[in-house]
């Protein structure tokens, strides 16, 4: 897998400025120290290694459960990542991803109908594997800039995991990190985010 810098998935500034407005969908940095989080948090975050390998490494048994794919309307901070000129459909996955049965990521793929097996030939059969496995070990693929944000309740992306995951009342907001992938030129868009258990993991020295 090979790696490109982007700018692309930053929100219009005129679209941003209704959406902070709303107070629902945040801005996404470019820099891991504007979303002020802790130095272990950060290291989840900004790490460019498989997240998969670095779950496997940490777990005595680590799997992908499915929660859904197929077709979806993008969220209203998505289109612009993926090209589109506004939301529309696009294929959608939603995983949890889980070590020794405790669920510490939930992960979030869409990409563009236009997209084919060509251009993703592995993704329409996924099923419970992993998604990043299949990313990092093919050459065809490069990998955009990392992009970072603490996401409120009231995003889209919360409101699914609260309804497969028990969140902690106070917990108020949850740390992700997005980054666009292309092969053969289609954009892939997955978002990660982290639920608190991932700070339960042990800590491997070197990584």
């Amino acid at each position: 897998m090979r790696e490109f810098a982007t700018d692309e998935l930053m929100i219009p500034q005129s679209d941003l400025a209704k959406e902070q407005l709303r107070h629902r969908f945040p801005r996404w940095h470019s820099h891991i120290g504007a979303i002020h989080t802790s130095e272990v948090m950060q290291d989840w975050l900004s790490n460019r290694d498989s997240l998969t390998a670095r779950l496997v490494a940490r777990s005595s048994r680590f799997r992908v459960q499915r929660l859904r794919q197929g077709r979806a309307m993008c969220l209203r901070d998505e289109f612009h990542a993926l090209g589109l000129p506004r939301v529309t459909q696009v294929t959608e996955r939603e995983v949890l991803l889980r070590c020794d049965e405790r669920a510490v990521v939930y992960a979030h793929t869409v990409l563009s109908l236009d997209a084919n097996a060509s251009h993703w030939p592995l993704f329409a059969s996924l099923g419970n594997r992993s998604l990043g496995s299949t990313l990092f070990s093919d050459p065809q693929v490069e990998r955009g800039q990392l992009y970072f944000a603490r996401l409120g309740r009231r995003h889209p992306l919360m409101q699914r995991i609260v309804r497969v995951h028990a969140l902690a009342d106070d917990v108020a907001y949850l740390w992700a990190r997005r980054s666009v992938f292309r092969r053969k030129g289609s954009p892939l868009l997955v978002t990660e985010v982290f639920l608190p258990e991932i700070l339960d993991l042990p800590r491997i020295s070197g990584q």
